[in-house]
């Protein structure tokens, strides 16, 4: 029997490998400079520019890039395919490119004012090219928005005791940024008062959990005690059972409220807070596993005889093929372009100094794969316990298995399992309310300057936040999680491959003698990994097995709705990401045509 010990070992001696070695060649690479002022302190407004302390930043970074994606992807991924094709892809692929695709998305921001992917290719390639990219990441955004809310309402669902803890560390969050920025008091004080009563929420949630709306079967996970706060079900679509369907909603409205406010009212001291859970539950997992296999446990920690090493091309399902569908399938925790959304749009407005940006950016990378580690160990340790899709066993074992894991440690299932859906549910909140802010960005740049009520009302703050919320909430409704999840993982990762494209069109232009490989043979691969993928989605999964297997009779209206807007937004997606290839290979065949270096600086071009 292989032991759990080994998928973190693999994965800890590559990514320090990684960290040591090609970071520090890429900080050179890129010329980080700390002698030369960052757009946080260049245009400070105490709103979006706001020079943040690298742990604050860490932290807020740290979170917003990894949601829920890196723990359902390499689960689903591993009760699909088996647990060695989904290590591998994050062993070797998280270090060569996603950690390569964060560290340059946020570098080349940097040199461009702390604009968004979108703005910097605009700058080499033209207007047409940004707005493409733009509105490839406002459709992503959408889906991201979609995914998170859903998984949300599940952990919620699955661990009442999780809800009660976000509702008062969200509470806490709002108190601390007073604290630090209004009353000015003192950072260590604050830092380790309000920390401790993020744990002590965990505590308080156990003793008064709260769910919505009953539920028939009663989960095996709710404790006694929970509080249920309405008598019967809302009258809105249902969605997996009543009380999920009841807090998608709760979430979203969240969201858009959280997206609105001033990043030092609440993005920033919540990330900052919850970095703490964060550290706490990925780093206490590494290190129980490690305790635990040597000092012993409980219940010995090998991977169950359930979850396979390789299940086959075609997976447990008979119909999933592991190329291209895994590389998809796992977007975060190896490489996924909403980092570069996150990166280019409120990082680096908040970045202190440049040298800042290696741990932050490409380090900030490698821990979400330890996130996607710690996930894949969890479904290793505890088994398939349920049949069908991903997300049955993707969050609830999250849970349950890393409160097994945490038993190293003395602590008690009933409070390690709750726990650890608080750590998982602080991923998926902070990354889905930045993504409803970097909705609003990205739509703020494609509009420009509003000329007409209707591009006022899409740049307004308020309305922009319905508009990502209105279409998610449907794709959240089609009730086909897989479809969906591989909908999100392949326009994530197409995001990914045209942010890289983004980092080589900026580094052609920079300096004809800047090698692209780096950036380059990454950005290839994703590309053509991502549109096969997309393609069977759209053609198999959609149009073959829904329209010429079934029909819309059988589906239904809200059904073929769904399937509808799914064939169509992949099929968009598509020819948005062959058309800003095309265009941007074209940019980087002229500018290494040219004589001498293009831009002095890494920054925007001198070329008019």
């Amino acid at each position: 029997m292989v032991q759990v010990i080994w998928l973190v070992v693999t994965v800890l001696a590559l990514f320090s490998v990684g960290y040591i070695g090609y970071s520090r060649y890429l900080s050179r690479f890129v010329e980080l400079d700390d002698g030369r002022e960052t757009p946080a302190h260049k245009y400070e407004d105490g709103q979006e520019y706001v020079p943040a302390k690298k742990p604050v930043l860490l932290g807020h970074h740290y979170s917003s890039i990894a949601g829920g994606a890196p723990i359902v992807g390499p689960i689903t991924a591993a009760v699909v395919w088996g647990w060695l094709p989904a290590l591998l892809w994050i062993a070797i692929g998280n270090p060569l490119m996603g950690a390569v695709h964060d560290f340059t998305a946020l570098s080349a921001s940097l040199r461009h004012e702390g604009k968004s992917i979108g703005y910097i290719i605009g700058e080499y390639v033209g207007e047409r090219g940004k707005n493409m990219l733009l509105w490839f990441a406002f459709l992503t955004i959408v889906l991201v928005v979609a995914v998170f809310a859903l998984v949300v309402g599940i952990v919620f669902n699955a661990y009442p005791q999780a809800a009660t803890a976000s509702l008062l560390y969200i509470g806490l969050a709002f108190v601390f940024g007073v604290y630090l920025y209004q009353l000015d008091l003192p950072f260590l004080a604050g830092t380790v008062a309000f920390v401790a009563g993020v744990f002590a929420s965990v505590w308080v949630g156990i003793q008064f959990p709260v769910a919505i709306t009953p539920v028939t079967p009663v989960p095996e996970t709710w404790p006694d005690n929970v509080i249920v706060l309405l008598n019967g079900p809302l009258p809105i679509p249902n969605v997996i059972n009543p009380n999920v369907s009841a807090w998608i909603p709760v979430i979203l409205l969240y969201a858009g409220l959280a997206s609105v406010l001033p990043v030092w009212m609440l993005l920033q001291p919540r990330d900052y807070l919850s970095s703490f859970l964060l550290y706490a539950g990925v780093g206490g997992a590494l290190l129980a596993i490690i305790v635990g296999t040597f000092l012993g446990a409980s219940q010995p920690f090998v991977i169950a005889e359930n979850v396979p090493a390789f299940a086959g091309f075609w997976g447990t399902t008979g119909v999933t093929p592991l190329f291209p569908l895994l590389f998809i399938t796992i977007a975060c925790g190896t490489i996924s372009g909403f980092h570069s959304l996150v990166s280019s749009g409120t990082t680096a407005k908040q970045l202190n100094r440049e040298s800042d940006a290696r741990l932050i950016g490409y380090g900030g990378m490698l821990g979400e794969g330890l996130l996607a580690a710690v996930a894949l160990s969890t479904v290793a340790l505890v088994g398939i316990t349920v049949e069908g899709g991903g997300i049955g066993q993707a969050l609830p074992n999250f849970a349950t298995g890393g409160g097994v894991i945490l038993t190293a440690f003395g602590i008690p299932t009933s409070f390690g399992a709750p726990f650890m859906a608080l750590v998982l549910v602080s991923f998926l909140l902070t990354s889905t309310d930045t993504a409803v802010r970097l909705g609003r960005y990205m739509m703020e740049e494609i509009v420009g300057t509003p000329e007409s009520s209707v591009e006022g009302i899409a740049v307004n703050r308020y309305a922009n936040a319905g508009i990502q919320a209105v279409p998610a909430y449907l794709l959240i409704t089609s009730g086909s999680w897989l479809t969906l999840w591989q909908l999100f993982g392949g326009a994530n990762q197409l995001l990914a491959a045209l942010a890289l494209l983004t980092a080589t069109v900026w580094l052609a232009n920079w300096d004809r003698s800047k090698q692209l490989i780096s950036t380059g043979v990454p950005m290839a691969v994703m590309v053509t990994i991502t549109i096969l993928g997309l393609s069977w989605l759209a053609f198999h999964d959609n149009i073959y097995v829904k329209f010429v297997q079934g029909s819309p009779a059988e589906l239904g209206a809200v059904g073929t709705a769904s399937a509808i807007v799914q064939i169509v937004l992949a099929l968009t997606l598509i020819g948005l990401a062959l058309s800003l290839v095309y265009i941007g290979i074209g940019n980087i065949r002229k500018a290494r045509g040219r004589a001498g270096p293009a831009v002095t600086d890494g920054g925007e071009s001198d070329d008019d």
